[in-house]
């Protein structure tokens, strides 16, 4: 995932979405999914289906945590037989992966820790409808045809639980000119787990992001003391599914 170094074509879908706004993309996936931003004030997801997740179930899940937390406002949601897209209004804050913040990594990182640590605080764990335990992510990976090794089948004694983000790679917090986060995007997995299945991704996301070295701060601003098992646990899970 990454922001795009050279032009994208502007699928036909994108563009009647846009209703005559003009487009440009701002972030690519390795399945060939693409965000686009209209200059009207919205962003539009568009990618090939998967059995990972869906737009669908993403528009659901932002809907239900915008109640609590800082989040993109569905517009609107569809799909055909081999794409869906996702329309959503656009909030403050810019990728805590744009240039400015790569560049000012210690404000990023610290950014991102405070944001999620927020995002568990406020999510009401007893109000969610929505699962990423370690049973519903092996099984969604056996749907998918993805071998796991035994040893995943076991996870370390639960913390906390949480409403996870269940993407929380450093791209996914929205950054404020102050340098603080001002919101969250990318929540199409969003559900209960253990805090620690979203902290192991955070950490492990500030090396591909910033560089190595970063992953204490990151746990320093979430408020939090490194949990070496279930952070090898979580990243393994993460990797594999």
């Amino acid at each position: 995932m990454s922001i795009p170094t050279e032009p994208v074509a502007v699928p036909g879908r994108v563009r009647a979405l846009a209703r005559g706004a003009a487009v440009k993309a701002v972030w690519v996936n390795e399945i060939g999914g693409v965000t686009f931003r209209t200059d009207d004030g919205r962003h539009v997801k568009h990618g090939p289906r998967t059995l990972e997740t869906s737009f669908a179930g993403e528009a659901e899940r932002l809907a239900w945590a915008g109640r609590c937390i800082a989040v993109p406002g569905v517009v609107e949601v569809g799909g055909d037989d081999t794409h869906e897209w996702l329309v959503t209004t656009t909030i403050p804050g810019e990728s805590a992966v744009a240039s400015r913040w790569t560049a000012d990594a210690a404000t990023a990182v610290r950014a991102v820790g405070e944001g999620l640590r927020a995002v568990h605080d406020a999510l009401p764990v007893e109000e969610c409808p929505f699962d990423w335990s370690v049973p519903s992510r092996i099984a969604n990976a056996a749907g998918r045809g993805i071998p796991l090794p035994d040893r995943l089948r076991e996870a370390p004694e639960i913390d906390r639980l949480v409403v996870c983000h269940a993407d929380a790679c450093c791209p996914n917090t929205l950054v404020g000119d102050d340098g603080r986060w001002t919101g969250h995007v990318d929540l199409g997995a969003l559900g209960v787990a253990d805090r620690w299945a979203d902290l192991a991704v955070a950490t492990m996301s500030t090396e591909w992001n910033y560089g190595p070295g970063w992953d204490g701060a990151l746990l320093a601003a979430y408020g939090i003391e490194p949990d070496a098992e279930r952070i090898d646990y979580y990243r393994e899970l993460w990797n594999a599914t």
